[in-house]
């Protein structure tokens, strides 16, 4: 977790419950607003993912699984 998020959780965990609540939910918004379907990664998460596509992985759609064993 980086020291941003780390921080923010440390303040967020000084306030009231009810303020906490409010935090969470205008952290959530500002995530769906900023991806909608969830579906950006960070940097170390592109990282991880441009890795394991050029390692030489096959996709599920490419194996024969009626013939897996043979």
């Amino acid at each position: 977790m980086s020291n941003i998020a780390v921080g923010s959780a440390k303040l967020i965990d000084m306030l009231p419950e009810n303020d906490q609540r409010f935090a969470y939910e205008l952290i959530k918004k500002l995530v769906i607003a900023w991806d909608p379907d969830f579906t950006k990664v960070t940097p170390t998460e592109a990282a991880a993912i441009r890795a394991a596509e050029e390692s030489g992985f096959i996709s599920d759609s490419e194996i024969d699984w009626e013939n897996i064993g043979r």
